[in-house]
């Protein structure tokens, strides 16, 4: 049975004139992908309207909730004592936004409940990823 966890959280949209603009977000996980994790982002928190899910490895949620972590298109880091900082590149800009440290560990830990670290079953999600690649369901 495949399990999803959800959390509403308030983040800060930081922008390039340094103001603070609050969006709401989803943070998601789901059995079904135990290696990721998700952060939806309602239309009106969009450049260009529309509903916004990044996605990404949970374990960079874990270390950059203690120490600067990732590359490429998604970086998190510690902000001071009780924020955490996550960075979005995409084609059509960057997002950098500033969320409660503590929702997001409690949203870990929820989902740590769920899956262990280390505890991933990489069989099923090695089968969907070829499933996807070679077109099956």
């Amino acid at each position: 049975m495949d399990i999803t966890i959800e959390h509403l959280a308030r983040a800060r949209l930081i922008t390039t004139e340094d103001r603070e603009i609050p969006v709401s977000a989803t943070l998601r996980y789901t059995t079904c992908d135990p290696l990721a994790v998700y952060v939806d982002f309602p239309a009106e928190a969009a450049l260009d309207g529309e509903e916004v899910t990044w996605t990404f490895a949970r374990s960079l949620l874990d270390q950059g909730l203690r120490a600067p972590a990732g590359h490429g298109d998604v970086q998190i880091w510690p902000c001071g004592r009780t924020r955490t900082v996550v960075e979005f590149h995409s084609p059509y800009g960057l997002a950098l936004l500033q969320f409660q440290a503590s929702a997001l560990r409690r949203f870990l830990v929820c989902t740590y409940g769920v899956v262990g670290s280390g505890q991933e079953d990489m069989a099923a999600v090695v089968e969907r990823g070829l499933s996807a690649l070679f077109g099956g369901v």
